[in-house]
């Protein structure tokens, strides 16, 4: 895994995958990614500054089909 600036880059034999990251400079999450919605049940909500953003996928191999039941 590679942290370039405001992305995410994993890489192994059978993908590459960009996905984004909070930036630490918005004024909405100060680069936390979200904030808590108070309520009787509490939760996050993630901020636009990366939860609105695509993510890149690139197939690189195909993954191999096993040849025996896994139990």
């Amino acid at each position: 895994m590679l942290k370039a600036n405001h992305l995410k880059v994993y890489a192994d034999r059978h993908r590459i995958k960009i996905t984004a990251l909070p930036l630490p400079t918005c004024p909405d999450c100060h680069g936390e990614g979200g904030c808590w919605i108070a309520g009787a049940f509490p939760e996050m909500e993630a901020c636009g500054c990366w939860a609105d953003r695509r993510e890149l996928h690139v197939r690189l191999l195909p993954l191999t089909a096993w040849d025996e039941p896994p139990f």
